[in-house]
Order: C-alpha cells, then sequence, then structure tokens
C-alpha cells in the first residue's frame, strides 16, 4: 500500500514540475541541501567503515564514495551531468570531512568530536566553492583538448 501511495504522487509531482518554471526556482535550494548532505553522508561513510574494520585510507576513500554516491544517483536519474562531474571540489569536500574523522579515530579523538568536525569542514569547504566557483585547477592535457575543439568547431563553421 505505502509503495503504490509513492509512486502515485511521485507520478503527480513529476507531471506538475515537467515544465513548469517555479522548479527552476529550487535549483539553489536543492544545491544547498545538497552541500548539506554531502558531509552527513561522507561522515557516516567513513565512520562505517572504521567499525567493519577497514584501513585508514579505504576508509577515507569509502566515506568520499558514500558522500557523492547519492547525488550522483539523483543527477543520473534527473538526466544530468552529475554535479561532482561539474565542480571539482564536491569530491575533494567529502574526502576531506571523511578524512578528518578517520584522523580522529586514529588519534583516539571522541567519535562525535571528530564526525563534527569532519562534517563542518566538508560542508564549509562544499558552500565556498559553489558560493565564490571555486574548482580545481585543470592539466595541460584538458587545456590542449579544449584549444582543439575550438579550432576543429572554427574549420567547421
Amino acid at each position: 500500500m505505502a509503495a503504490s501511495t509513492v509512486l502515485i504522487f511521485g507520478i503527480l509531482v513529476l507531471s506538475f514540475a515537467a515544465g513548469n518554471k517555479d522548479v527552476d526556482r529550487l535549483h539553489k535550494p536543492m544545491l544547498l541541501f545538497d552541500a548539506a548532505g554531502l558531509p552527513l553522508f561522507a561522515v557516516v561513510g567513513a565512520q562505517k567503515a572504521l567499525l567493519f574494520g577497514l584501513g585508514p585510507v579505504m576508509a577515507a576513500l569509502l566515506g568520499m564514495s558514500t558522500g557523492i554516491g547519492g547525488g550522483m544517483a539523483r543527477d543520473v536519474l534527473l538526466n544530468e551531468i552529475p554535479q561532482v562531474l561539474r565542480s571539482g571540489l564536491h569530491a575533494v569536500a567529502a574526502l576531506g570531512g571523511a578524512a578528518i574523522v578517520v584522523a580522529g579515530h586514529v588519534l583516539g579523538a571522541p567519535c562525535a568530536v571528530s564526525a563534527t568536525a569532519g562534517a563542518i569542514v566538508c560542508f564549509v569547504v562544499r558552500f565556498m566553492a559553489m558560493k565564490y566557483g571555486w574548482r580545481l585547477p585543470t592539466g595541460p592535457l584538458r587545456a590542449r583538448a579544449r584549444a582543439e575543439t575550438a579550432l576543429s568547431d572554427g574549420d567547421n563553421a
């Protein structure tokens, strides 16, 4: 019964949202909630990995993967390029938050302290990257690919 109710409401929301300009206004709040959810999943993923006995590096990587995985699934279902592929600091913020949790565990800090610190750092880095448009630098291969694309586009015109 509950699954059919969710399905019906999902169809109603999607039919309302199709072509509705008010939905576009919700893009920035959605990104803010994404920035708030990212540290929660990254921290919990790292904690769970440590609980199951994974090493520090693997726990931090699993925390990062857990943090970015939900947003990737959402973007793929919405037929958009995943946020993690558009902004370089998405994964870096998640990895930083997870690494703080792992470092706290290794140093014997209370779990709540390291989890709170990791979540705050992850959120602040992600929020500041969104607000100020921070991106990771691109390498020479990517710059060369852009230049070649621009040249080939100019030849076809």
